[in-house]
């Protein structure tokens, strides 16, 4: 099926030349970091986690987000999500390349990597992270080329498939889950030691995952011959709908333990982050546009005919994206560091050099969704 990927309309090839020059760009600037360092990031002592691990974070979420479809398809034999599986499992792929893409950019030297694998320790939160993370991109990837193998030549899937596909379920479950353990684990960060932490991340990678997704599936049916189907992304609205409330009413049930025990630990940072502290307020303004699209969203979404309008559900899965890109990676990522456990408040701000990394990292990851789109793509509308 690889041979698909070769045949495209001039858009495609386009596509593909400008994705390869945002990835040059993105590398010559990363050999810049390999040479001198992370001293070209805004990351410091005091911020050791930056706007690499803010994009992983959030990736994990979008990679997690493919489970909607897969877990409703398989285990509730919901036909209408059919004809997208295929999407949301190529979408995962890339994510989850995208995820250890910004791990390598963060550690700084990539060798460093093979460090958690050859001195791995069972406590170490991190080594389970990796691993859950990599199996369910092997499983995303066999899965997904093994259906796609059994359309084209209209024949039934292989047997031992199925047990890889439920498999797959609580793994897009414990990727997310375990990164947010990594932050939850920490118990000097006031902000990130909650219980809740985890479902948090669960209901924003419910939201933002299929939001992407939808936005894609304009994207097919615009510019290819093939349509996702409208019902299957109306259903999708209504799981966004659903998750963005969970997400907002724990993120409420956060704001009223902290400030109504007045536990001052936590209380800092959430006052850094929508108040500011004596002129240190870079993220005010981004935290509350990432409330007020997110509320915003939840006030449109929660009317039928707003949400399974055609021409209203961009914007609104654009609202959604946008709004839980802000609160999981930027504020979730400063909010945690700032103040650091001395009461010292030392702002993050990604350098230049920082952002074209990790647009070039993005590159990656949409020349990955690009081609394998393309190869879905032919396949579908060929057995059609």
């Amino acid at each position: 099926m690889l041979e698909k990927a070769l045949k495209g309309s001039k858009n495609y090839w386009l596509l593909l030349v400008a994705l390869l020059a945002i990835i040059g760009i993105g590398f010559a600037t990363y050999m810049d970091q390999f040479t001198f360092g992370l001293g070209i990031t805004g990351m410091s002592r005091d911020v050791s986690w930056g706007f690499y691990i803010a994009q992983f974070t959030f990736l994990v979420g979008v990679a997690a987000g493919g489970v909607m479809l897969v877990l409703p398809y398989y285990l509730h034999d919901f036909k209408k999500f059919g004809r997208i599986t295929i999407l949301g499992e190529f979408l995962a792929v890339a994510a989850c390349s995208m995820c250890m893409l910004f791990i390598v950019a963060d550690m700084g030297v990539p060798n460093r990597v093979g460090n958690v694998f050859l001195n791995a320790t069972p406590n170490s939160v991190l080594l389970w992270d990796a691993t859950v993370l990599n199996v369910y991109l092997i499983l995303n990837i066999v899965i997904g080329w093994k259906l796609l193998e059994a359309e084209r030549n209209n024949v039934k899937p292989a047997g031992w498939l199925k047990p890889l596909i439920y498999l797959s379920i609580p793994f897009a479950f414990g990727i997310h889950t375990v990164t947010a353990f990594l932050y939850a684990g920490l118990p000097g960060r006031g902000f990130w030691l909650t219980a809740v932490l985890a479902p948090r991340f669960l209901a924003s990678a419910f939201a933002a995952g299929p939001s992407f997704l939808i936005l894609l599936c304009f994207i097919v049916r615009k510019f290819t011959k093939f349509d996702p189907g409208i019902d299957a992304m109306r259903a999708l609205m209504r799981i966004i709908t659903y998750a963005l409330i969970a997400n907002v009413f724990f993120f409420l049930c956060e704001i009223f333990t902290v400030f109504y025990s007045g536990i001052p630990s936590h209380m800092d940072h959430i006052k850094y982050l929508f108040v500011g502290y004596h002129g240190h307020a870079a993220l005010v303004p981004w935290m509350w546009t990432s409330m007020f699209l997110m509320f915003s969203a939840i006030g449109l979404l929660l009317f039928p005919k707003i949400r399974n309008n055609e021409k209203a559900m961009p914007f609104l899965c654009i609202m959604v994206f946008i709004g839980t890109w802000i609160d999981k990676g930027l504020g979730m990522m400063s909010g945690g560091f700032v103040p650091s456990p001395m009461h010292k408040y030392t702002e993050f701000i990604p350098t230049l050099k920082e952002i074209i990394i990790s647009v070039g990292i993005y590159g990656v990851g949409f020349l990955i969704l690009a081609v394998l789109y393309k190869i879905a793509i032919s396949v579908k509308v060929d057995a059609e």
